[in-house]
Parts: C-alpha cells; structure tokens; sequence
C-alpha cells in the first residue's frame, strides 16, 4: 500500500514538473498573427493591459491569471501591427493603480511579410483574359436559376401550402373530453355517461403519475389530492353524489390539464363484452 501511494505521489510530482516545459513561449510573429506566452511569473500585485491607442505598436491581453507564492502567473496573449522588437512588460500596468516598478523583460519579434522598403502591395501576377462571351452565359445561368426558382415557388410551394392547409389538427383529449363534461355540468348525461367519464379520468391519472400498482381505492385517493389530477374528478363526485352541486363552474379550467394530450393516444376505458 505504501509503495503504491509512494508512486502516485512521485508521478504526480513529475506530471506538475512537466506543465512548464509544455507552456506555450510564442516569441516571434508576423504583422497581425497571434502569439501565446504561458506560465509567465511577475513579481507584485496583479498585472493588466495598458489602454492602447491607435499609435500602440502591440496589443495584448492577459488570458488567466494565478497565485504563485508571493507572485502571480500570466497567460499573455500578444499581437504585433508594428515590425520590429517590443517589450510586452512596458504595455501592461497594475490593476490596483500602484507603480509598474521593475519587471523582467517579455522581448517579442514582430517580422514584416512584405519586402524590405516595399510602401504599396506589389503588382499581381499576369493571368490569361477570360474569353468573350462568359457573362453573357453568366447570365443565362442566372436567369435560367432565377426562372425555375420562380416555378418552383408557384407550383411546388403553392401545392405544399395546400396540403399542409388540408391535414387535419389531431384533437386533444380536452377537445374529446370537453362535450362530455359540458353536458354533465349542465345537469345532462345519464348514469353510464357519469361512470364512463369517472373510469377514464382513474384510468388516465394512473397511467400519468405511475399509480398501476396501487389498489383501485388507493389510486383514486391519491389522484383526488393531486392539485392537477383532483380537480375534474372532484368535481364530477360534486356532481354525481351532492343534491345541489355548485351551478357555476369553469370547465375550460377543469381541462386544461389534458390540452397536451392527444385524444389518440389515450384509448377510452371500454368494459369487456357480455360473455366474453
């Protein structure tokens, strides 16, 4: 157990010595490219960029920042638009407004593309001339495009309006619910219409809050305390078992509920044939 927690430990120590010789050292860079300069440690309090001006040969940001013992560590990401060596430690200052005071130089080498005293892009290189007559066929290819996009667009935009104009809403289990109710509210619907309604809200609410292995009873004290479930199915015990159930009732809310829900994929609670 020992030897093994001695080798975790001297890997550990290893992996950590080896983070630095992986850092980034990006010393060198043309005009407008990137560089990265990683595990950077400075001495006082915590560093940012200088504000820069448009005269600023070297733009820089400082991408992380940590504690190393009584310095910090930088990540420097820099960025040079003027030829030539610049010192990133004179474009950085101290957040807290204190004196930069003496940090080790961050020399970078910013190298021009462009030719040694060129002062305007060079001449591009002579290429044969296109042959007569490619923009008039440019043009019959756009004006062939812009033809059948115009076709396509009556014909097979116009026939796929119609048919999704055509296909039917699938009506939701409120929609198949909500004549039943209605009538029932309205003191309609006879004894079977009540019972159907009753064992197709039980039915329902056990499949939806995973009451199947609950008793029959059980189940149905626990959907009648259910805020969302409860609220139908106490009302129509209300209007089956009171002599005189409340007249006003909001039935768009009592179904709200079950506007989700399609009516197909809900099939109604159907008591076997006689016999079978």
């Amino acid at each position: 157990m020992k030897s093994a927690l001695s080798w975790i430990v001297v890997f550990s120590w290893f992996a950590v010595a080896m983070l630095p010789a992986q850092a980034r050292n990006d010393r060198a860079a043309t005009v407008g490219m990137r560089g990265v300069i990683e595990q950077v440690v400075l001495p006082g309090s915590e560093l940012e960029p200088a504000p820069s001006t448009a005269k600023t040969p070297v733009v820089l940001r400082v991408l992380q920042t940590w504690p190393h013992g009584e310095h910090l560590r930088y990540d420097l990401e820099w960025s040079g638009l003027e030829p030539g060596q610049h010192d990133l430690a004179k474009y950085l200052v101290r957040k807290d407004g204190s004196p930069l005071g003496e940090l080790p130089p961050l020399v970078v080498d910013v190298t021009s593309v462009l030719a040694k005293g060129a002062a305007e892009p060079s001449e591009p290189d002579p290429v044969a001339c296109e042959r007569l007559g490619g923009y008039s066929m440019l043009q019959w290819t756009v004006g062939t495009a812009w033809v059948l996009g115009l076709l396509a667009i009556l014909f097979v935009g116009r026939d796929f309006r119609r048919r999704r104009t055509e296909a039917k809403v699938e009506p939701t289990l409120a929609d198949r619910l909500r004549p039943l109710v209605e009538r029932i509210a309205a003191g309609g619907g006879d004894d079977a219409a009540k019972a159907e309604l009753e064992r197709l809200l039980v039915a329902f609410w056990r499949a939806r809050l995973g009451l199947h292995g609950h008793k029959a009873g059980d189940a149905i004290v626990a959907i009648k305390e259910h805020a969302e479930a409860g609220a139908l199915l106490r009302q129509l015990e209300a209007w089956l078992h009171m002599p005189k159930p409340p007249a006003a009732v909001d039935v768009q809310a009592l179904l709200d509920p079950y506007r989700a829900v399609t009516a197909a994929s809900f099939a109604p609670i159907v008591p076997p044939p006689e016999g079978a």
